[in-house]
């Protein structure tokens, strides 16, 4: 038994690892798993743990800034070399790219989708390396092989030939969401992730600015070789540099980050596993957490929320072609258009980032915020006169941007509702297997040019409408689950129990169990 000195600890620092030994589960009450299945962090904490004293204010303010500022803006950047890849063809387009290798708008439709198809084949294999994998060192592997796929873009001159490569980079690509994901977890707060998340996928929704820079520089260089293929080596340069980048600097997770000291890291684990209720990684695949995942329905609900979201993200790789068929717009002005819909965009994720920053609990009340310009934006799409050229050119940028944010703040907030490290990545994969099949048919929707009815009828009713409501369902039902658990806790269910290989049993806090939301009583889910 624990004596009451031991008991009083617990309760104070229960996230804190105890060197108490236990004797009687029953009579605690406390959950109680083997070192086995315990945070893969468990035995950094055990090593030194007792020699870093608890932290104050201020070096915690100071270790948030610095935390937050590296892993938010190394994240950041590999996610805007991720979309920088993507919107590679549509921005390729503006350089006779079409002409050169066969192209006409229903196989550019095809060559996304079969981006898309890659990208849903490759959720399973690449989540599972996630939780495998230290997570650095499979980054690296994944940008060491989109680089090359990028620069064989240069001499894939037929149609076939493209088919091929954009399939490899959605396969490629696909596991770096989730990825960056976890990462963003492990080092974050559940306040500061929730925050985070706008401004550090900001740079998707951005990616026009320095794309459509580049672009434009690239359409005043005079050269034999064709314009299209020297944009392209820009970005795959990019992309090989940021390969170096990752391999000295990404860290695999906490306990292993090198530009932390060691009572940084312990510091780091301890506030993560206090505030999230979560383990920080396990690296053994849970089969009942599997199962529990797939029978959430709030798995689902936030699965429908990506897939109708995600009908309307071919409007982004669609904008270029859009300014240029609505007319007035010169391929050189497009860019420049391109650039002002996307700081538009980072705007929004700035203003977000602060209000979920200085207001809690405001993941489902933000989808409904922020769709309202996307919202607004196809009805005028729809209704405004063929000869509006203006209205219809604002009506694209104001659309195209911002309703990357709710989906955004989905896969965040996703992720973050639910424990358990492997129902985590599970849940993780089936967010992005919505994002793949909404993917996968948001090209087809793109018939009817120049008006394109049935793609912004569509996205009006499931993208801007149906997917918020989601959203505030999923509110709902978290809601009532957190009441109940408030009403029904209690000081032991913090507190969990370790047995180690020699039969030892240490008092820990109970997010180093790696237990499930349905498990762990104490987990309150974000809102």
């Amino acid at each position: 038994m624990v004596d009451s000195a031991s008991s009083s600890s617990v309760n104070k620092e229960p996230f804190a690892i105890q060197n108490n030994q236990i004797t009687s589960e029953s009579d605690q009450g406390y959950k109680k798993i083997t070192s086995k299945d315990a945070d893969a962090t468990l035995k950094f904490q055990e090593e030194y743990d007792s020699q870093v004293p608890e932290i104050t204010p201020q070096q915690e303010a100071k270790l948030s800034r610095k935390v937050c500022w590296f892993i938010i803006s190394f994240a950041a950047l590999v996610d805007l070399l991720v979309y920088m890849d993507k919107a590679v063809l549509s921005y390729a387009s503006l350089f006779n790219y079409w002409e050169d290798v066969g192209l006409d708008q229903g196989r550019y439709n095809n060559i996304n989708t079969l981006f898309y198809i890659g990208f849903l084949v490759g959720q399973i294999p690449g989540n599972y390396l996630i939780l495998k994998l230290p997570v650095g060192r499979f980054l690296f592997i994944l940008v060491c092989v989109w680089t090359i796929i990028l620069f064989l873009n240069c001499v894939a001159l037929h149609y076939s030939g493209i088919l091929v490569l954009r399939f490899f980079l959605g396969l490629v690509e696909s596991p770096i969401i989730p990825l960056l994901n976890v990462t963003l977890a492990q080092f974050l707060t559940a306040n500061e992730k929730a925050a985070s998340s706008p401004l550090f996928f900001s740079t998707c929704l951005g990616v026009t600015i320095p794309t459509g820079f580049i672009a434009y520089g690239v359409m005043f260089i005079k050269s034999s070789v064709a314009l299209w293929k020297i944009f392209t080596i820009i970005i795959a340069s990019m992309t090989f540099c940021l390969a170096i980048l990752v391999f000295f600097f990404y860290p695999n997770n906490p306990a292993t980050a090198k530009f932390l000291t060691l009572e940084e890291r312990i510091w780091t684990i301890r506030r993560v596993q206090k505030t999230t209720g979560s383990a920080i990684e396990q690296k053994f695949f849970k089969k009942y957490q599997f199962i529990e995942c797939l029978k959430d329905p709030i798995t689902w609900l936030f699965f429908t929320a990506m897939l109708f979201y995600n009908l309307a993200n071919n409007l982004t790789f669609q904008q270029n072609l859009l300014f240029t068929g609505i007319g007035g717009v010169s391929n050189l002005d497009s860019t420049l258009v391109s650039v002002a819909s996307g700081g538009f965009s980072v705007v929004c994720c700035l203003i977000s980032s602060v209000i979920l920053l200085k207001v809690d609990n405001m993941s489902a009340w933000s989808n409904v915020i922020w769709i309202i310009p996307s919202f607004i934006g196809s009805i005028l799409a729809i209704a405004l006169p063929w000869d509006n050229k203006v209205g219809l050119l604002a009506v694209v940028c104001m659309s195209a941007p911002v309703f990357g944010l709710p989906m955004i703040l989905t896969i965040s907030w996703g992720f973050t509702s639910c424990s358990g490290y492997t129902k985590k990545v599970t849940r993780n994969g089936v967010l992005m297997a919505g994002y793949s099949v909404g993917n996968l048919i948001s090209p087809q929707l793109w018939v009817g040019a120049p008006r394109f009815y049935v793609a912004w009828i569509i996205q009006l009713v499931l993208s801007f409408t149906a997917a918020p409501a989601i959203c505030i369902l999923i509110w709902f039902i978290l809601r009532k689950r957190n009441i109940k658990r408030r009403e029904a806790m209690n000081e032991d269910e913090k507190v969990g129990v370790i047995q180690d290989k020699e039969g030892n049993e240490v008092v820990v806090n109970v997010a180093a169990l790696d237990l499930t939301d349905w498990e762990n009583k104490a987990f309150i889910y974000p809102l």
